[in-house]
């Protein structure tokens, strides 16, 4: 059976060895995310803060930050969940296996939400600053729940049903919100709990909101699962749970988990808006403070030995990178079911996860043709572009799997590999411009505002790839440092332009391509990345992949040797140059505090409260 509270999981965790109490004094203020970003790094233990400084409550860090952690906590409900995904890919297939079916009945009892008279979550009431204050990065707005569980339904119809279930940040402290009485909610494109909020505006109503934080394991998946239309979160809760989630709805208020740790209860009320954030976030980067709504908060509940859990978020890999091994595993297989002839989609976690995604598709309609080129992958990719949160894909890269039917999507340096041998860049190169991007992501034109790009490989190779830079290719003044990445890319140091005019910046390029028009194009490179520091960006592939991705902007960031535009189709016959360095508009990378690093570091040298662990 899964877990029927939070406390359970510790219990069991502690007892399989799977978690460390780290009873020295911490301070929840960036002390205790530092040291959890390290464990995680080390693919250490889960973490239970006892003595956190100035709080009453203990911190839980760690809990997914490894995939065999994350597989053990819902062991119990992973067959049940591959008998259901087995009966949407192909239901013929189980008549093989009669038995399998036996378990039926009962994973689709787990579905259904159940409602009990009374819970230990309303069994005591607190403040929201009594509430744990943790601060992750040096420049953070104030204090986050990073792992929140928003829960609202729509103000229409009402009950579980019609509900939503997602985690979108919430700042508790900081800014100008009012103490104790508001809190920031920060929700992006793309999220459910936007449809509510549009449709309680429709009606003129409060919208009402429960943050969730703590419960059983299964509710903190549940809030990030790419569900299909229909199913609501709290059933998906029940299911990776195996038990049926108790609900309890005190009067006035939205049901609640029976056995979450706490909840913070309000409205939506109006209009009003106040800035949220600085918050250090998974692109790597600060998300800077915009206007985001208001949550006026009402009652803020916990139960009796309440713990709250955390996570960090920052340059990937990070926790949230297990969360997403972990949903691939649960989901990959129904691609295909969703997306026709599309055999496997890969948001690269390196990348921040939207900017850059990886796909598998088909080229079917003519095969008789003798030069093959995109066609059925162009489809394809428009209907990636349309699907949920892959809609936010900043570079959609796409090949045919029939040229090679072996080639791994995770496979990063071969996918690559095999793309570049085969990418016409004046024909394959299809542009979305003035469109909408990702919240985080600041390479854009203005917040959620951006260009998308597909590149789209079909056929036989065109060319052999090349590996370093030419000597008889000329660099214009101030690029230097040309560095080899993979077959056929190179990364090259061009001027600082972080504080330069975007004119400027493009100006700088211009001279690049200026120097390199007339090139045999497939004696060099087939793309450069111009780059801040090249020898940075080569050193490791999730270096090149993080700053080519998110620092640049498909409309405004790439250029081409030999450049036109007909038809209004943009490509080049040379090699393919992506500007990904650090521009003005973009916002500052995660940094720690120099001293919170000593001190903790301190406490972990041998003999130390901290020792081992990273």
């Amino acid at each position: 059976m899964g877990y029927r509270n939070l406390a359970d999981c510790v219990a069991d965790l502690r007892r399989q060895g799977k978690l460390k109490v780290i009873d020295c004094e911490l301070d929840p203020e960036l002390e205790i995310a530092a040291v959890q970003r390290r464990v995680c790094a080390a693919g250490g233990p889960a973490l239970l803060f006892v003595r956190p400084r100035g709080c009453r409550f203990p911190l839980l860090g760690n809990l997914f930050a490894t995939l065999e952690r994350t597989r053990f906590i819902f062991r119990d409900a992973l067959d049940d969940i591959d008998l259901l995904t087995s009966l949407k890919v192909d239901p013929a297939a189980l008549k093989h296996h009669p038995l399998k079916l036996l378990r039926l009945p009962r994973a689709l009892f787990d579905l259904l939400p159940r409602r009990v008279g009374e819970g230990p979550i309303t069994g005591r009431e607190i403040t929201l600053s009594g509430l744990p204050q943790l601060k992750s990065w040096p420049a953070d707005g104030g204090a986050f729940v990073t792992l929140p569980q928003v829960y609202t339904e729509d103000p229409a119809r009402g009950g579980w049903r019609h509900s939503n279930l997602g985690m979108y940040r919430v700042q508790l402290s900081g800014g100008r919100y009012r103490p104790d009485y508001e809190v920031g909610l920060h929700y992006q494109l793309h999220r459910g709990i936007g449809v509510h909020h549009a449709r309680a505006r429709e009606l003129g109503v409060p919208l009402k909101v429960n943050v969730i934080v703590g419960g059983p394991p299964a509710l903190a998946v549940a809030a990030v699962m790419p569900l299909p239309e229909g199913m609501p979160e709290l059933s998906f809760a029940g299911l990776l749970g195996r038990r049926g989630l108790a609900l309890v709805q005190p009067e006035g208020f939205l049901p609640i988990p029976a056995e979450a740790d706490f909840c913070i209860s309000g409205t939506l009320a109006d209009d009003r808006l106040l800035p949220e954030g600085p918050f250090g976030d998974h692109l790597g980067y600060y998300s800077l403070a915009h206007d985001f709504p208001v949550l006026r908060v009402e009652r803020v509940w916990h139960r009796p030995g309440a713990i709250w859990p955390f996570t960090t978020v920052g340059r990937p890999p990070q926790e949230d990178t297990v969360f997403g091994k972990f949903i691939h595993e649960l989901t990959g297989r129904l691609i295909p079911s969703v997306l026709d002839g599309v055999a496997g989609v890969h948001a690269v976690d390196a990348a921040g996860v939207h900017p850059l995604l990886l796909a598998l598709g088909s080229e079917r309609y003519l095969p008789y043709e003798e030069k093959r080129e995109p066609r059925e992958l162009l489809v394809q990719a428009n209907a990636i572009l349309g699907q949920g949160q892959l809609s936010l894909a900043k570079y959609l890269l796409i090949v045919a799997r029939e040229d090679q039917p072996g080639l791994d999507l995770y496979d990063i340096p071969a996918f690559l590999t095999h793309l570049l041998e085969r990418i016409d860049w004046h024909r394959d190169l299809h542009f979305q411009t003035r469109t909408t991007i990702d919240t985080l992501d600041y390479s854009g034109s203005g917040l959620n505002r951006g260009s998308k790009v597909v590149f789209a490989a079909a056929g036989r190779k065109l060319r052999q790839l090349k590996t370093g830079w030419p000597a008889a290719w000329r660099l214009a003044p101030g690029f230097t440092d040309p560095r080899p990445v993979l077959p056929g890319i190179v990364a090259v140091r061009g001027p600082a332009c972080r504080r330069a005019a975007p004119p400027a910046a493009r100006a700088a390029i211009e001279l690049l391509l200026g120097e390199l028009d007339g090139i045999a194009p497939d004696e060099g490179p087939t793309l450069i990345v111009v780059v801040d520091d090249s020898e940075f960006t080569a050193r490791t592939l999730n270096n090149f992949l993080w700053v080519t991705f998110t620092r640049s902007d498909p409309a405004q960031d790439i250029y081409g040797v030999g450049a036109c535009t007909v038809d209004r189709h943009w490509g080049c016959c040379g090699p393919l140059v992506i500007d990904a360095r650090h521009k003005s508009h973009h916002a500052p990378p995660l940094e720690e505090d120099a001293a919170v690093t000593r001190r903790i570091e301190k406490l972990a040298v041998r003999g130390g409260p901290l020792a081992g662990l990273f």
